[in-house]
């Protein structure tokens, strides 16, 4: 339901070639020796190695240099990982903060079981400026609160956003026009109030819509080029799953909200059709005034497109 997002899936440095300071905010949720899960996971404590550590240690310098070159002046980049090691938690900033002094550690809130980090683990945390940065850092001890071992940093780059930093450039690439699309132009004439806006992308008989400051994507690995609209079949258009979760029951001509409590609710969860009164076609089904998906209204049946993968098994209403 998220209409501004494009996930890709690219090593670090392709993006940064490709976004050098682009992004306010970067969180970097770094690969790491997993001490953190060894409770939890058996296979964590088998894979475990100085030697791992070590390498993990690399490898998160490498990604925290191209977050820092993809990171706007004035942005913000949160690190975090699921290790006790301090080679990988206070030294991994340490060595960030050493490479680049316009990076400084912002204070974060430690509620009830956080920590403050240790800088006396690595190599120079006695140092009193970058002690008192690391000592800002956070780590979460499982034997303080319900859950595993992590840290975490937020950091801020010096100076000021520029209006220019973001030029869009697609070099004549504008998306398709509506009109050669008419099966989804037909289904939004019919069934929606309000057309999502931005730049219209196929990728097979996959529609997309892409927010309209997006960049050229092509030669980077794509995932998803933001909203997923729906799938264009033989002249039909046969909405999303994540279309129906961008829009609200005032955003479409037909909506049917279910009593959160019901049984027609259950049903619709368990991927059944269920008898409804109303015009013909495509449907808004929602609970308590929030979408959760399609429905087809024909012949007084409305038919299923709860996704298959998301279908519960729950009992009939009062568990009969």
């Amino acid at each position: 339901g998220v209409v501004n997002a494009i996930v890709t899936n690219e090593t670090p440095d392709r993006l940064a070639g490709r976004f050098s300071s682009w992004f306010d905010r970067i969180l970097v949720d770094a690969p790491c020796s997993g001490e953190g899960m060894f409770r939890k996971n058996e296979e964590a404590c088998e894979e475990w190695s100085p030697e791992n550590v070590r390498l993990c240690a690399q490898r998160q310098d490498e990604i925290l240099e191209y977050a820092w070159q993809m990171l706007a002046p004035g942005g913000i980049l949160c690190y975090s990982t699921c290790t006790f090691a301090p080679q990988e938690d206070e030294g991994s900033i340490s060595r960030l903060l050493t490479s680049h002094p316009d990076l400084s550690v912002l204070p974060a809130d430690m509620p009830e079981g956080f920590a403050p980090g240790r800088p006396e683990w690595i190599e120079g945390g006695t140092d009193p400026a970058l002690k008192e940065q690391l000592e800002r850092t956070g780590r979460l001890w499982p034997h303080k609160l319900k859950g595993e071992g992590h840290f975490l940093a937020v950091l801020t780059k010096e100076g000021c956003p520029s209006p220019e930093r973001r030029t869009v450039r697609r070099d004549g690439e504008k998306g398709l026009d509506l009109r050669s699309i008419p099966a989804y132009t037909e289904f939004a004439a019919q069934f929606l109030k309000a057309v999502p806006g931005g730049i219209l992308l196929t990728f097979g008989e996959q529609l997309y819509m892409a927010p309209e400051e997006t960049p050229l994507l092509k030669g980077l690995k794509v995932l998803r080029p933001g909203l997923h609209l729906g799938t264009v079949k033989k002249n039909r258009f046969e909405p999303s799953h994540a279309l129906a979760l961008a829009l609200k029951p005032d955003s479409v001509k037909y909506s049917l909200d279910l009593p959160p409590e019901g049984r027609q609710i259950r049903a619709y969860l368990n991927g059944e059709s269920f008898p409804a009164q109303g015009e013909k076609g495509w449907y808004l089904i929602c609970t308590g005034g929030y979408s959760i998906g399609w429905g087809k209204l024909a012949g007084g049946i409305m038919k299923n497109h709860y996704p298959k993968g998301l279908r519960k098994n729950l009992p009939p209403e009062d568990g009969n």
